[in-house]
């Protein structure tokens, strides 16, 4: 695997290592506390995590497969060619932006599940850098459903990005008034 890949793979394994810590040891009652009825609980918001991180994972398994079939999953410019990820999100996303159908949280339940699941997809990651290994990461292109086409390099990044961006929605629910203790 490329130092490039490892670095990448390395950063989303910290976030989700940081993710996990806080959403673990809750309570039924801190698990499922929505601070007002547009908020999602911590229990949706590991949901999301889980289902969108799936849908990630197998969007670049599709690119790689077309790719070693000869036919692109993306054709076109990659039109945020250079960008980080950060600055993908910063020009397509809206404020308030709309979980895509794929992602949204829809069974509830335990929160011990969720996290079972985040923990269970380190090793779907770890192969799926084994199947990046060799490759142009720039080459691999898979569109996401709000910014659009992402390169694998962009893809892994935003893994990152993502984990951290709902561990800081985990941070504001603990500490809204009303949290249990």
């Amino acid at each position: 695997m490329t130092t490039t890949i490892t670095t990448l793979l390395q950063s989303v394994e910290n976030a989700r290592n940081a993710f996990i810590t806080d959403a673990s040891g809750l309570t039924y009652a801190q698990a499922n506390y929505q601070p007002d009825p547009t908020s999602w609980n911590i229990v949706a918001i590991v949901e999301h995590i889980v289902r969108a991180e799936q849908s990630g994972i197998s969007g670049l398994w599709k690119a790689i497969d077309g790719l070693q079939r000869g036919e692109s999953v993306w054709e076109g410019d990659p039109i945020h060619h250079g960008l980080s990820v950060e600055e993908i999100v910063a020009k397509t996303w809206q404020p308030k932006e709309v979980v895509p159908p794929i992602a949204a949280p829809q069974w509830g339940g335990s929160l011990a599940f969720w996290l079972a699941m985040l923990k269970a997809q380190r090793s779907m990651l770890a192969d799926l850098g084994q199947a990046l290994a060799g490759h142009d990461l720039e080459g691999i292109v898979y569109p996401h459903p709000i910014s659009g086409p992402m390169d694998a390099k962009q893809r892994l990044e935003f893994l990152r990005f993502h984990l951290e961006r709902h561990q800081a929605q985990i941070q504001a629910v603990k500490a809204s008034v009303g949290y249990p203790t």
